[in-house]
């Protein structure tokens, strides 16, 4: 068969669309070794408070990483996007500085921010490991009522963790390959409901009580939770990432 140039031009264009489509993740560059971990960058959640994970950088410091807590812009209620701006620029620096890659722990809605991070500015390309906890990758009722219902006192990040929001449903798919993501909730979970919102394709999902059917760690307390910390620690040091096999001793 031979094709003219109308054909032929017709070809090419199916071609490029096929390619778009069907072709490979637009984060397809390479991995961070996982032999050479960096810094850890931990992510506030909703209001920007740096307490609770003050204590966790403390712990992981306490184990020989340096571990340093963003401080998000204005008072961490406003765009989640702007705020993964701010991680970009905290990674860029680290990575300017010589570090290989980084790992990075975001607490409830800083594991939305780390998300748009890595779906926005490449981050599989220089996160050696992610790990989250109790973070509302698909919204909570709670900031779904507030939109609706009190959308003067629901700011951009409240109104944009309400669930389907547009900026929730731009990143609802699977996380680009190679890369470790720990997502870690608890289902006595006050704050994020459903809990297992916080369940993300292609992560390994543990909500807290399929280990530690005892713990009753509330979502305020998962950053300074012992079992919680432990898991923590491990996921980010051992060789490989991989899901545990029992509640820390």
């Amino acid at each position: 068969m031979v094709l003219g140039a109308a054909g032929l031009v017709a070809v090419v264009l199916l071609v490029l669309i096929g390619v778009r489509i069907f072709g490979a993740d637009p984060d397809d560059g390479p991995r961070p070794d996982q032999a050479q971990p960096g810094p850890i960058l931990l992510v506030p959640g909703y209001g920007g408070s740096r307490t609770a994970l003050t204590e966790l950088a403390g712990r992981l410091t306490a184990e020989g990483r340096a571990a340093t807590v963003l401080t998000l812009p204005g008072d961490g209620t406003g765009s989640l996007e702007e705020q993964a701006g701010t991680l970009d620029a905290a990674v860029t620096d680290a990575l300017g500085a010589g570090a290989p890659s980084v790992d990075v722990i975001g607490y409830s809605a800083g594991g939305v921010v780390t998300r748009l991070w890595v779906e926005d500015h490449r981050g599989a390309e220089k996160a050696r490991r992610v790990v989250t906890l109790g973070s509302p990758l698909h919204g909570t009722k709670l900031a779904g009522l507030g939109a609706t219902f009190a959308r003067g006192q629901c700011p951009t990040a409240c109104q944009e963790l309400a669930p389907g929001s547009d900026l929730l449903d731009r990143v609802d798919e699977e996380l680009p390959d190679g890369l470790p993501w720990l997502s870690i909730w608890t289902e006595n979970d006050e704050t994020v409901q459903p809990p297992d919102s916080a369940r993300l394709d292609g992560a390994i999902n543990l909500p807290l009580q399929t280990l530690c059917p005892a713990a009753r760690t509330t979502h305020s307390g998962l950053p300074t939770d012992p079992y919680v910390t432990a898991l923590v620690i491990d996921a980010l040091d051992a060789a490989t990432m991989t899901e545990p096999a029992s509640c820390p001793a």
